[in-house]
């Protein structure tokens, strides 16, 4: 049976592909269900290697039943085919991905990127309260719906917090996602914890939001390596002196090379920038718990050891 004659049978008229990955294709289609469009991920996974369809796949299908919260894709159904494909029916986001709307569009201002980055921080800490880790935050994984809410997606690399017999959080060894939002822990091979994987690219994430451009460039990763652990945090000429200091701030606490020094996703809700929005505190207050490794506020809100370098960065 082809893939019209599956999802056809089950009320799925398909509309065309609308992304491509590298196991799988989106696909926009028509629900009759809930009398709309929506975008079914269409995996085979006789064309994916065996560490994903033995490892990540079942990580990912565990994962997104147990979602529900207005900043994560909402997933409507799974559908599995005895010869080896998997069909995942979400929402549809008409406005497509973060990172294609700003190639497009340039930088968001930063009353629309402080509601886009709450939404967003509220997933992620969401996500860490369920005790899993999204470890793939990148600007492609954030979708935009038509009031340009942002919608978290792409949960392939998702994984448990687990934990030792002393309360200890069990460390990832996985390289995972684009090297363009990986920590320099991961670059550098070591064991590193999945929660301070996704402060950094949440860091990295801001920075393209309220800049337009990448914070360091990937295209030669030692390089790259060499720049973060240098410190540097490269602000744009042209947007350096339009940034105000909370913002750059909290870029820089995110984007910090000293894992134990990186702001956790727990503990956001604390810093002053985001607190503007008293909205997005009640929001974080009420899903994230301060984990037991936090020490206190202050020591978490130190001074940053990061030099705010305004030479221009690289483009998207």
């Amino acid at each position: 049976m082809t893939d019209e004659d599956v999802l056809g049978s089950r009320g799925y008229e398909l509309l065309g592909v609308i992304g491509e990955g590298a196991y799988s294709k989106v696909r926009l289609a028509h629900s009759t269900k809930i009398n709309g469009n929506c975008a079914i991920k269409c995996i085979d996974k006789k064309n994916a290697p065996n560490d994903f369809v033995k490892k990540f796949l079942p990580r990912e299908l565990n994962i997104l039943p147990r979602l529900n919260h207005p900043s994560i894709t909402k997933i409507h159904e799974i559908l599995s085919v005895s010869d080896g494909r998997v069909f995942i029916v979400m929402d549809y986001a008409t406005k497509g991905d973060l990172l294609r709307y700003i190639q497009k569009n340039g930088a968001l201002k930063e009353e629309v990127a402080l509601k886009l980055f709450s939404e967003l921080t509220s997933a992620v800490a969401y996500c860490h309260n369920l005790d899993f880790c999204h470890r793939d935050l990148k600007c492609e994984n954030i979708l935009l719906s038509a009031d340009m809410s942002a919608r978290l997606t792409d949960f392939g690399f998702a994984r448990p917090i687990e934990y030792d017999s002393e309360g200890q959080v069990v460390m990832s060894n996985t390289f995972c996602g684009s090297a363009a939002y990986a920590a320099p822990e991961i670059i550098q091979g070591k064991p590193y914890d999945p929660r301070k994987h996704d402060s950094w690219s949440l860091g990295v994430i801001l920075y393209i939001v309220v800049c337009g451009s990448m914070p360091y460039d990937d295209s030669n990763v030692r390089k790259m390596l060499k720049e973060q652990l240098s410190r540097k945090v490269r602000f744009p000429s042209r947007w350096n002196s339009k940034l105000n200091s909370e913002l750059k701030d909290l870029i820089w606490r995110l984007i910090c090379v000293d894992p134990k020094a990186r702001l956790q996703v727990s503990m956001l809700h604390l810093h002053n920038w985001i607190r503007r929005s008293n909205q997005t505190k009640s929001q974080l207050e009420s899903i994230t718990r301060i984990s037991n490794e936090t020490t206190t506020r202050d020591s978490q809100l130190g001074s940053p050891d990061v030099n705010d370098n305004t030479d221009s960065s690289p483009t998207l």
